[in-house]
């Protein structure tokens, strides 16, 4: 049993522990507190700069180009690639569904409107329109921009595949889908020389996979000046043709190298540089299947005559409805505007 001197003694070791304790912790607050001991209104002497508070600010600098700028710029060579990622499951002709919907003219299609195809129903709950900015979203990551899709694809990381993809995919119609680039970036998208620009494929699948193009529209200019902005009109007032032919001479020669950027992957513009196609230097005028080097399809040899405007007109129009069974892939320029304005674009090439 525990006397009472013994009882003491622990209590006593006990109140004691705990003194030291308390001593300990408040000589500790003394010795390493991290105040300045000045009360509440008191300021640090100088601040180290870590870099931290401009994180956020340089995170936002180092973004990169805008879907816009991309867009404008994007190479279609390289979205012929991308979409080889796509082949398995998708087809470029109109209303052929495979394992997933035909993307036949996709960018500024309705969602959810390939005839035909059972839809999973998840796409129509967050957009509307396939526009390049959802398909931007969408190919980034499929399952988080409209969970519950059927799609299995994980998804392009990179924002220049998905630009170029983009591009690639909105030639297959013939129509070019229109983006609004901000002043201070138009001037950037629009400088830069041939191999940058938004090119537009003049073929319905990559062009080393299908040999698209026999005599189309032609290849971006290696950043020629806009010199000569009338040669072609001249020429087509003079001779003094058909209506068209008025279009040509007042047509918007910048608007032309825009829509000649549809046939950039098939047609070379320098003179005897053939691609798939062959080159359009000096097109508009020359002779029908003339172009030295290049294996013509019969179908183009027995045409005849010369690449007049209102020829070019036809060809540009409907290809495979000009000369059936060319080897031609392209779908056509719907537009007549566009097609005037290439062709006076071309005009002034080699002319």
């Amino acid at each position: 049993m525990f006397d009472t001197m013994r009882l003491t003694k622990i209590v006593g070791s006990l109140c004691g522990a705990l003194l030291i304790l308390l001593l300990s912790k408040w000589a500790a607050e003394l010795l390493y507190t991290t105040g300045g001991g000045h009360g509440d209104g008191h300021s640090a002497a100088y601040v180290i700069d870590t870099g931290e508070a401009d994180a956020h600010g340089e995170a936002a600098a180092d973004e990169g180009p805008s879907l816009a700028e991309l867009f404008a710029a994007a190479d279609l060579e390289k979205g012929a690639k991308v979409f080889g990622k796509c082949k398995a499951c998708h087809k470029l002709e109109d209303g052929a569904n495979a394992t997933g919907p035909y993307l036949y003219g996709v960018v500024g299609r309705k969602v959810d409107s390939a005839a035909g195809y059972g839809y999973s129903g998840a796409l129509e709950k967050v957009v509307e329109v396939w526009t390049p900015e959802a398909l931007d979203g969408f190919l980034e990551n499929p399952k988080s921009y409209a969970p519950g899709t059927a799609m299995g694809f994980s998804g392009l990381k990179k924002p220049e595949d998905r630009a170029n993809v983009i591009a690639y995919l909105d030639q297959t119609d013939g129509t070019t889908y229109e983006m609004d680039v901000p002043a201070a970036e138009e001037a950037s998208a629009e400088e830069p020389a041939v191999e940058e620009t938004h090119q537009e494929a003049a073929a319905e699948e990559p062009a080393a996979e299908e040999p698209a193009a026999e005599e189309p529209v032609a290849e971006e200019p290696a950043a020629e000046e806009p010199a000569a902005e009338e040669p072609a009109a001249e020429e087509a007032a003079s001779t003094g043709a058909s209506g068209f032919a008025g279009m040509v001479a007042a047509a918007d020669l910048a608007k032309g190298e825009k829509v000649y950027k549809k046939c950039k992957a098939c047609h070379a513009l320098e003179d005897g540089k053939n691609r798939v196609g062959p080159h359009l230097f000096g097109l508009v005028g020359r002779a029908v299947a003339s172009v030295d080097g290049f294996g013509y399809s019969g179908a183009l040899q027995g045409i005849g005559g010369d690449w007049t405007v209102d020829q070019l007109n036809a060809w540009l129009e409907d290809p495979k409805g000009f000369a059936p069974g060319n080897k031609m892939s392209f779908a056509g320029v719907r537009k007549e505007e566009d097609r005037a304005a290439v062709i006076a674009y071309l005009g002034t090439i080699g002319n």
